[in-house]
């Protein structure tokens, strides 16, 4: 998971942990599902994405009444569990999902081992059969506490009315501070309907939870001389940044160091792309400028990142003549991929303030660092492998081009969401990113499905942003019905299907490394007699199929309506927009490092591996 800090939570009011239970806060006595929303409404939630089922209906009576908590109700768990995600990815504040036992409980594994990967402050509560019933194989009945404790951050079952207020005020701040991440809620029914008291703030009792905040001066102290020193550093970003809310401490470090930077993918906006030491994104579909300086580089600076496979390709032939200072708030990240020379425990605000300053401190000694020789190679990297891409030669429409367009010709401060594979990699490169909380993507657990929920709880959270999910045919077919809660809750945001009638990645696999043999990757017709595609099929109709779900839907295949059509998704605001955009199915994505192999090995595009006009391994 990309390393996170404690910010994230800070927006909401958290109550604080106390040893005695509260004192002139007023009692009343409420059924446990009563002191569930009330719980919900104290702690800031807003907005609660779920579906309701037997075993947590109590709870949706008294939320009926709610002035303070706003329920949209999804089609589907797993809408509601990504929904929650983006909401959170957008506007810093833990996301919230609702939904019954059993299916309703499992149908949200998904969404919550994506925020565990991703580091995403979540609540899921669920319901459970009543406690006498819990272990009997009760009808709708599933261990979800058993089945979610590798993928959340910590889980509760709850089986008394007055252990519910306490544990949501616990929920939260365990999902919103430290490493943010999943809490999972499970309640019984029969402690929803039982009477209780219920007074605020609770009692909060969680020994052992005390995450470690203020990094140690002596390892600033030693990160600073280490970045001084350097001839080729490099601050390799990761989501953590964004996550403690450190973006404007980056930009100061990086400006006082001179110091290229690499953004990762669950990174992109925490400095910005046009920024001239913004290197690009590192990894298997990084740049090449970004994987090669890693590879060369004598320091690099790890701040709220991983070193997880997808930046590091071969791991040992990783970053071979880099010193490693990495700086995190879950120790459990250092030293797991790669050692650190300096590891650094700490939130990653506070982490980069204190090295500013620790900076500034050599610089007043007269250490400063020199890295002339290191941007010289940087730019001329840079300039003869830039990311780009060719045109089809039959004039049909670029994928890539539709993308880039479509961030082009979108307004300012708007939020993009992308589901997963090869249109996620060029929203990645070809839209620019230059404020924070504007890139939302599945990077760890790369889910399928994610972007139109994701997108959906984006725009609830951040209703006067613009919205765009940039979605796949194939990712497009997994959660779609979530445009019908769009609809129906007026929250219009716009979905550009990038249709090439295949599953992208997978095909592009194929096309490199199984002899162009495209088993099962085919998905917009069946196969004829011979197994190829039918041609001149499209099912489903995403046209129509969008309208039946009470979007405003347009087709576009010719280049020479990309902008209007755009300019058309863009003006509208009054219900969801989708764009079927018919593109050409032989695109690739371009840099890659193929799967197990070195960084070294990285392709400018297909058959191009770089020159560096260097020798040396130095």
């Amino acid at each position: 998971m990309p390393m996170t800090e404690q910010a994230t939570g800070a927006q909401h009011p958290q109550p604080r942990a106390r040893n005695g239970g509260p004192s002139s806060a007023s009692v009343e006595h409420l059924t446990g599902a009563q002191s569930l929303i009330r719980s919900l409404e104290e702690v800031g939630a807003d907005t609660v994405f779920g579906l309701p089922g037997g075993c947590i209906l109590p709870a949706y009576d008294p939320l009926m009444d709610s002035t303070r908590v706003r329920h949209i109700l999804v089609r589907h768990e797993q809408g509601a569990g990504h929904a929650a995600t983006g909401y959170a990815q957008a506007t810093g504040r833990v996301g919230v999902c609702m939904v019954t036992s059993g299916p309703g409980a499992t149908n949200l594994v998904t969404p919550i081992a994506d925020a565990a990967m991703d580091s995403v402050p979540l609540v899921a509560i669920t319901g459970q059969v009543a406690s006498a019933a819990i272990g009997t194989d009760a009808f709708q009945e599933a261990d979800i506490c058993g089945i979610t404790m590798p993928i959340t951050k910590h889980n509760f079952l709850v089986t008394r009315a007055e252990d519910i207020a306490h544990t949501i005020a616990e929920a939260f701040h365990i999902a919103s501070t430290g490493r943010p991440g999943p809490v999972l809620v499970d309640i019984a029914k029969d402690a929803l309907q039982s009477k209780t008291t219920f007074s605020w703030p609770p009692s909060m009792d969680l020994p052992g939870y005390r995450p470690v905040t203020k990094p140690h001066a002596k390892q600033i102290r030693e990160a600073a001389k280490l970045i001084t020193q350097a001839k080729r550093p490099v601050l390799y970003v990761g989501g953590g940044v964004m996550k403690a809310g450190a973006t404007a401490e980056l930009k100061v470090l990086a400006e006082l160091t001179g110091a290229p930077v690499t953004t990762t993918l669950m990174a992109l906006g925490s400095f910005p792309d046009s920024h001239p030491l913004h290197v690009g994104m590192p990894g298997m579909h990084g740049s090449v400028t970004a994987v090669t300086a890693l590879q060369k580089a004598d320091l690099i600076v790890a701040l709220g990142a991983r070193f997880d496979d997808r930046v590091t390709g071969k791991l040992d032939s990783f970053a071979p003549y880099a010193k490693i200072v990495h700086a995190d708030i879950d120790p459990a990240e250092i030293g797991k991929n790669r050692a650190a020379d300096v590891p650094i425990v700490g939130d990653a605000r506070e982490v980069i303030a204190d090295l500013v300053q620790a900076v500034q401190a050599e610089h007043t000694e007269g250490n400063t660092g020199d890295y002339s020789a290191w941007w010289k190679d940087l730019n001329r990297w840079r300039e003869t492998y830039p990311v780009g891409y060719d045109l089809p030669e039959d004039g049909s429409l670029s994928p890539q081009q539709v993308i880039q367009r479509i961030g082009e010709l979108a307004p300012e401060g708007t939020i993009f969401a992308a589901g997963v594979g090869q249109h996620q990699m060029w929203a990645s490169h070809f839209i620019q990113y230059e404020q924070p909380a504007t890139w939302l993507n599945s990077g760890g657990a790369g889910t399928m499905g994610y972007a139109v929920p994701a997108a959906m709880g984006a725009k609830a959270g951040m209703p006067e942003r613009a919205v765009w999910a940039i979605d796949g045919d194939g990712c497009f077919q997994m959660t779609n019905q979530e445009l019908t809660t769009c609809a129906l809750n007026n929250i219009p945001i716009k979905v550009a299907i990038i249709n090439n009638g295949a599953l992208g990645m997978v095909r592009q696999w194929q096309t490199l490394f199984y002899n162009q043999r495209y088993s099962n990757t085919v998905l917009h017709s069946g196969p004829d007699a011979d197994g190829n595609a039918a041609k001149g099929t499209r099912v489903p109709d995403f046209v129509k199929l969008s309208e039946a779900m009470g979007c405003y839907a347009i087709r576009c295949e010719d280049p020479a309506d990309l902008d209007k059509v755009i300019a058309e998704a863009n003006a509208i605001n009054d219900r969801p927009v989708v764009i079927d955009f018919i593109v050409h199915e032989d695109a690739m994505v371009w840099p890659m490092v193929a799967a197990g192999t070195s960084n070294d090995e990285v392709m400018a595009a297909r058959g191009v591996r770089p020159d560096f006009g260097d020798n040396e391994d130095d």
